[in-house]
């Protein structure tokens, strides 16, 4: 009897303790926990959605995460964390690439990843399946994680992907002394021509990334009705390259973006010197510290510009807007630091019936990330997602809500 009574008397004295040391941390987690929901849901705001009044209808019924509440991740303070974390947080599905090396004109070579979904349920047929294009960033490829989950969205609805490799990007050799840049079109061109001469049937999404973003726009404002593409999707386009580089050599975005970006794409020209050597100086070009630095030094020569500003010039894709013609969502978050807010080309979308302009309060580049453990799809996979599908499933719907005449049927 003794023995249970002190039992139970060190049980009381224990479980006293513990409330005594545990309170306090217990208060503490909680009201940490209630503080961070509380500015998650005053951050909770829904995008601006910038369009004609015909597509806008459209996307609210054939897209309605346009219209949702976004309420970023709570412990993701600001653009550029947001930034960051998906970098290193966000998982990559996996996917199984068939790889395609294609010649160019001058003698180069491209690298396709393809992703056939020859499972697709929707689409048994490969001649009639539905193919997004993708473009991935600056120095990105097929293996980035926003890439990853972009096919997962498609295929995951019995559509194609294939990827769009930028020349040497991938680690293949460089057969030429040309890279790419944003205002290039010319490979763009013919992986279209390339892809449309698969699959002539199948229509094709072309969807691009940051820098992806501005060469798909620049694409499909130079070809116009001849583009190949029966749509458009962009994430995070930088709009006005000039402003662009300007906000990214801000001091904490040159160390936090600049200088790792500048230091991927030196390496890439350090992997080529053999043949870039003789048409630019490589160890200038190597001493690189910005961005802008490199342009000046590498793609304003190897593109024949006269100066980088004019570089920029004809690089940024807001200009060119008004002369595309299939429909468009372009996504983008006012704190990015990449595409500063001041450079969204809300006037000219405005004025546009084929072009939808859909602006989130936070998210960063190419990052949109929702939840506690943002790892797997975020508000960006949902939206891309939602497009595609509506693109494909409502042709007719998207057409004529964009002012697109149909082509006559023979």
């Amino acid at each position: 009897m003794k023995v249970i009574t002190m039992f139970l008397s060190h049980l009381e004295l224990w479980r006293t303790y513990w409330e005594c040391v545990s309170r306090p941390y217990t208060v503490f987690i909680c009201s940490l926990t209630a503080a961070l929901y509380y500015l998650w849901g005053r951050k909770c705001q829904a995008p601006a959605l910038v369009c004609s009044e015909a597509f806008s209808v459209f996307l609210h019924k054939h897209c309605p995460v346009v219209a949702e509440c976004f309420s970023p991740t709570p412990w993701c303070w600001g653009g550029r964390l947001q930034t960051l974390v998906r970098a290193f947080l966000q998982s990559k599905p996996p996917a199984a690439y068939r790889n395609e090396l294609i010649r160019t004109v001058d003698g180069g070579q491209i690298s396709l990843d393809w992703v056939d979904n020859q499972a697709s349920a929707a689409y048994p047929k490969s001649s009639t399946r539905p193919t997004v294009l993708i473009l991935p960033g600056i120095t990105g490829n097929s293996q980035q994680s926003y890439v990853l989950h972009a096919i997962k969205q498609a295929t995951c609805r019995g559509y194609r992907c294939v990827v769009f490799n930028n020349r040497g990007v991938k680690g293949e050799e460089l057969l030429t002394p040309i890279t790419y840049c944003a205002a290039n079109t010319s490979d763009l061109e013919l992986v279209v021509r390339h892809v449309k001469g698969l699959f002539p049937k199948a229509p094709v999404l072309g969807a691009g990334v940051s820098m992806g973003g501005m060469l798909l726009l620049n694409y499909l404002g130079r070809k116009r009705t001849e583009s190949g593409l029966v749509a458009g999707f962009t994430i995070s386009v930088p709009w006005d390259a000039q402003k662009s580089s300007d906000s990214m050599e801000e001091p904490l975005n040159w160390l936090l973006f600049n200088k790792h970006l500048t230091t991927n794409l030196c390496r890439a020209v350090a992997r080529s010197r053999k043949v870039l050597e003789t048409v630019v100086d490589v160890d200038y070009v190597l001493k690189a510290k910005t961005i802008r630095e490199f342009d000046e030094r590498f793609t304003t020569l190897l593109f024949g510009y006269e100066s980088c500003t004019d570089y920029y010039r004809d690089a940024s894709p807001d200009k060119r807007l008004p002369n595309t013609t299939v429909p468009i969502l372009c996504l983008n978050a006012a704190d990015d630091p990449f595409s500063p807010q001041n450079a969204f080309p809300l006037t000219i979308v405005q004025g546009l019936p084929n072009v939808a302009l859909l602006v989130t309060a936070h998210g960063g580049h190419i990052a949109f990330l929702q939840g506690l453990l943002p790892r797997s799809e975020n508000y960006v996979e949902r939206v891309f997602g939602q497009f595609v599908q509506a693109v494909f499933e409502h042709p007719r719907d998207i057409n004529k809500a964009c002012g697109i005449k149909e082509e006559p049927t023979s």
